[in-house]
């Protein structure tokens, strides 16, 4: 009975799953939770964070952290919980609040930036993003650079929203775009340009004419790396979002995939985007199993002569 009971033990700790794919950005917050997990790609769609009731129980359990740890991670992720439920305002105050209590954290910054954008306050923005980026260049894949190009393009005016002033470079007049950027350099650039477009249409909804532009930009970068498939979503969202530039039907008609493909496509896309509470919770199992392995392996170390000893 005990050889029984023991091997129930051992075989309930061991086991679980022992592998999982997990794809696309995501952020976990400081009560261990992710908030979003993206698509993979370079088709910016925005963050699906979960529905207003979601945030609703995100931002109790965040205040619950902070009031019983005072981690002040807890109430950073409060301020942008708040961003996301459109309390801007509050969200701006408490930013201000945790810049007092611990100045130049990153995430204070560049939330506040985001914060004051979306109030309309693009000269205050500029100044707390500008300063995100000397706190920390490298974060959001050095990426911060195009914010604050759009921010110093709104203060301008529309005639500065342009690919030159946005992202310091353009593909041409041409039917078929061309750069002078190599395929590193191009590379480098879809990566910034895809994680900046795919935060801001989080917020920002059809039509904009910089999101417009930006996507037209990111659409002529992935024709020159080869992404067909993803220039035509990125042209078709340009148009989505207002770009009426009559060079964008010529682009967008440079590559038509068979009806089929174009299919599987969106099929793929759909089980992706239907599968990503999956992945989520075989990651959590993961972590389980791992901290079960561990667990199982110390007991059995420690108690590894009454174990053969009940075994014989």
């Amino acid at each position: 009975m005990r050889k029984y009971i023991l091997a129930v033990i051992l075989g309930f700790l061991l086991s679980g799953p022992v592998s999982a794919c997990l794809n696309g950005d995501t952020k976990l917050l400081a009560t261990g939770e992710m908030l979003f997990e993206d698509h993979e790609g370079y088709v910016p769609y925005g963050h699906d964070f979960g529905g207003e009731q979601r945030l609703k129980e995100l931002l109790v359990r965040l205040e619950k952290g902070y009031k019983e740890t005072k981690d002040i991670n807890y109430l950073s992720d409060q301020g942008y919980v708040l961003i996301l439920q459109g309390k801007y305002q509050k969200a701006v105050d408490l930013y201000k609040k945790i810049e007092s209590m611990t100045p130049g954290r990153y995430s204070t910054a560049s939330n506040m930036g985001t914060a004051y954008e979306l109030l309309g306050n693009d000269k205050e923005a500029l100044r707390w993003i500008e300063k995100s980026v000397e706190i920390s260049s490298k974060s959001h894949l050095y990426s911060e650079w195009i914010h604050v190009n759009i921010l110093k393009a709104k203060l301008k005016g529309e005639k500065y929203f342009t690919s030159q002033n946005l992202i310091k470079t353009d593909f041409g007049k041409e039917d078929i775009p061309k750069s002078t950027l190599n395929e590193e350099n191009l590379e480098i650039l879809r990566e910034q340009l895809y994680y900046q477009l795919n935060e801001r249409i989080s917020f920002v909804q059809p039509k904009d004419k910089i999101v417009a532009q930006l996507l037209f930009d990111l659409g002529n970068i992935s024709y020159l790396l080869a992404d067909k498939d993803g220039a035509r979503e990125n042209f078709e969202k340009a148009k989505e979002y207002g770009f009426d530039d009559p060079i964008l039907k010529i682009r967008t008609e440079l590559y038509n995939p068979p009806i089929i493909d174009h299919t599987k496509k969106e099929v793929k896309k759909e089980l992706k985007f239907q599968t990503k509470q999956v992945r989520r919770s075989q990651l959590i199992g993961i972590v389980i199993s791992v901290f079960a392995l561990m667990f199982s392996g110390l007991i059995v170390f420690i108690f590894r002569k009454k174990i053969f000893l009940m075994l014989k």
